[in-house]
């Protein structure tokens, strides 16, 4: 008998969606082609690493601890302030499949959370064209 299709937080559980959380943003602060969207960030990372793992434990199918918290699940609204162009996009993209394989994410959840991931991810750009940091240097304000 075939198992049942599994939510992404059945797979991973609130500590792996945390631990992946972690991860992502560990490489945000690490890697140089991700500069554009650690700028973005205040030095300490560790509300947003909260932050972003209360909002995909409920995006992933578990308690909408986001919404308990914030009282709205609205991703646009918070990065108005911030120019996301596709090339912001495809690093959030890149800092999310490096901690999925950095917390050795089956390839199945891999599978299952590429193409939701970067809906999510093209949900918050707001812009088109070049990034902030090749137009104006100053648009990109740490958060």
């Amino acid at each position: 008998m075939n198992n049942p299709a599994q939510t992404p937080f059945e797979i991973l559980g609130e500590a792996g969606i945390r631990e992946l959380t972690s991860a992502f943003y560990d490489i945000m602060d690490e890697l140089p082609e991700a500069a554009g969207i650690r700028a973005m960030h205040a030095d300490n990372l560790s509300p947003m690493k909260e932050k972003l793992a209360d909002y995909l434990i409920g995006w992933m199918g578990g308690p909408p601890l986001y919404a308990d918290k914030h009282g709205t699940v609205c991703m646009t609204e918070p990065h108005e302030p911030y120019h996301i162009g596709p090339e912001e996009r495809d690093q959030w993209l890149l800092c999310m499949d490096m901690a999925l394989e950095r917390t050795n994410a089956s390839d199945e959840l891999v599978e299952m959370l590429k193409v939701p991931m970067f809906r999510i991810a093209d949900a918050v750009r707001n812009r088109e064209g070049p990034s902030a940091a090749d137009t104006d240097p100053n648009v990109i304000a740490a958060g």
